[in-house]
């Protein structure tokens, strides 16, 4: 390699802050511990890098380390709570579900519960022609598709409360037996997500999953929607990973825990 080849001191930098934030990102709600075997295997960097940029890590307090185990340091926390401060729910998640519309094609939407309904609350719209028809503020029933599924799965007052009702028929898949209701909505939480097709729409397609505040109650979900020609079920299974990823990535950004876990995680 000649002088001019040779990295600037700046390309270093970046470079190094670059390894950095794929340690950081090692770590998720899901996975809040790691050792440096579990940082080397996710990030790939060599064994000396991780040790090193670990241990400068532990040291400037970005990382805690507890044995042999690693977790994203508390001093973490003192910057999270200005980088939301101001900023509202709808702003914060728009950039996550615009990531999320891009690596499907189609519209990603954020759901909220209100009553016996659930309101779109934040949307990113997919850019094909042929589309559902979706907008912020839209209210639909909350016993047909997945995001209803979803904001029922980990909150048992509104399934008591909805079933108190009559559920109407929609679509020739709508569920209208509250018996068959409580059973999809069972599987959803073991699950972890939901994909509904036609249940409120004839030839549409979702799939959702939850977003949780920080006393792990559930706010929302995330979804994925669009014609099931473009998501017919193995495609939609395809997307799951994603899809909750997305959900983790919002519950993050609004300081939020999944079940389960403790406060400190």
């Amino acid at each position: 390699m000649t002088v001019a080849d040779k990295p600037s001191g700046r390309q270093n930098q970046l470079l190094v802050l670059g390894k950095i934030s794929s340690i950081l990102e090692a770590f998720s709600l899901r996975t809040p511990e790691r050792t440096l075997a579990d940082i080397r295997e996710s990030t790939g960097l060599p064994t000396s890098t991780v040790q090193r940029l670990v241990a400068n890590l532990v040291d400037q307090g970005f990382l805690d380390k507890n044995d042999d185990h690693y977790r994203i340091g508390m001093r973490m926390a003192f910057w999270a709570a200005p980088a939301t401060a101001g900023r509202s729910e709808h702003d914060a998640v728009i950039p996550v579900l615009k990531e999320l519309r891009d690596l499907t094609g189609e519209s990603a939407v954020l759901f909220r519960r209100e009553g016996r309904f659930r309101v779109c609350v934040g949307l990113a719209e997919t850019r094909h022609a042929l589309r559902r028809e979706l907008h912020v503020g839209k209210i639909m029933p909350l016993h047909v598709g997945s995001a209803s599924r979803v904001l029922l799965a980990w909150d048992p007052d509104a399934v008591d409360e909805l079933l108190d009702d009559t559920l109407a028929p929609i679509t020739d898949a709508t569920i209208t037996d509250p018996e068959h209701l409580r059973k999809v909505v069972a599987q959803t939480r073991a699950d972890g997500f939901a994909i509904t097709i036609g249940e409120r729409e004839s030839g549409a397609s979702g799939l959702s999953a939850p977003v949780f505040d920080a006393r792990a109650r559930i706010t929302s979900a995330v979804s994925i929607n669009g014609p099931v020609f473009r998501m017919p079920r193995e495609t939609c299974e395809e997307w799951v990973e994603p899809l909750v990823d997305a959900a983790e990535r919002i519950t993050r950004l609004l300081g939020g825990r999944f079940p389960g876990e403790t406060s400190e995680t």
